[in-house]
């Protein structure tokens, strides 16, 4: 059993950011992996979900690979951890690259898919 890993708050009602700023979380990087896209699916590695791996990770960083033990498109990381999706995009990118998640990239014939198109859009609709 894994211990539930809590998502940080954007701000406490008053419009005031509880967290760190978004350039703190990214080290000021603005460009994520251009491979990783809204629909991006992500899993985390198996492992990676533990305590013990998960208590070296800023609370973040651990909300993330948590939200990741099922499969989750990055757009559904970005609202789910309240993060905008540039700041998630970089996160999970560095989260990859340090063997937590695994990112599985479609085809790039399946992103003009319009039906994955129509899906994308109405997934943005039901977190708006």
């Amino acid at each position: 059993m894994h211990a539930s890993v809590p998502v940080p708050e954007p701000d406490a009602g008053d419009g005031e950011p509880t967290g760190p700023r978004p350039f703190v979380l990214t080290a000021g990087r603005v460009d994520g992996d251009p491979a990783i896209g809204l629909e991006t699916q992500v899993t985390a590695r198996p492992g990676s979900t533990s305590w013990a791996v998960t208590a070296r990770l800023s609370p973040e960083l651990a909300a993330i690979v948590a939200i990741c033990a099922e499969p989750v498109s990055v757009a559904e990381i970005s609202a789910r951890t309240r993060m905008h999706f540039g700041v998630t995009r970089v996160l999970v990118g560095d989260l990859r690259a340090a063997g937590h998640l695994d990112v599985h990239v479609a085809d790039g014939d399946d992103a003009l898919d319009p039906d994955i198109i129509l899906r994308v859009i109405d997934g943005l609709r039901a977190i708006s």
